[in-house]
């Protein structure tokens, strides 16, 4: 997904699933071989989807992770079509999963150098430790986000659970900066 104002991407959305079961992972194996699982070195098993293209973690609880997605959508839909292809694989599953964003994971671009020194020292949330890592970390109060910021005006986004809260992110962050005399303002 790419929201054109900042260029925003979404990079990878993570969401959890509940399918309210207990799950016997050797039956996944053997019905699926292409699936990984040692359960002498991880108590669940890697089953990857093609289409959407993520990685699930099922673990016998019936809990799912799921990683890679795009989109919050698409992570709902690996949840369903995971479900199907286990049915097809001869697995019993009850009921409907219940489904839960945990972190989405966006980049964008201000289109701007930022001098983050300056921004460290105007910006309150912020560390930056350019010895240790040549980003700025910015934890603002609202939405509950990460932003590291790069001199370059490039920023990594984490922590948010719904794409709308990235872009709020985003635009509040380039507004805060523009407050400080730290960015050219828009017109």
């Amino acid at each position: 997904m790419q929201r054109n104002e900042f260029n925003i991407n979404i990079e990878n959305v993570v969401a959890s699933a509940n399918l309210n079961q207990n799950i016997d992972l050797q039956s996944i194996a053997r019905a699926f071989p292409t699936v990984e699982y040692k359960p002498d070195q991880f108590p669940g098993l890697v089953y990857r989807l093609k289409k959407p293209t993520v990685a699930t973690l099922v673990f016998s609880t019936g809990r799912l992770i799921i990683a890679g997605a795009k989109s919050e959508k698409r992570a709902k839909r690996a949840v369903f079509k995971l479900v199907e292809e286990l049915k097809t694989g001869g697995l019993v599953i009850q009921g409907t999963p219940s489904i839960t964003i945990r972190n989405v994971v966006a980049s964008a671009d201000l289109g701007i150098q930022i001098d983050l020194e300056d921004a460290a020292n105007k910006l309150d949330g912020t560390i930056y430790e350019p010895d240790q890592f040549p980003g700025l970390i910015y934890r603002p109060r609202e939405p509950k986000v990460v932003i590291l910021i790069f001199a370059s005006g490039k920023l990594v986004i984490t922590g948010a659970n719904r794409a709308v809260d990235v872009e709020r992110a985003v635009t509040k962050l380039r507004e805060a900066l523009a407050i400080r005399g730290l960015v050219p303002y828009q017109t």
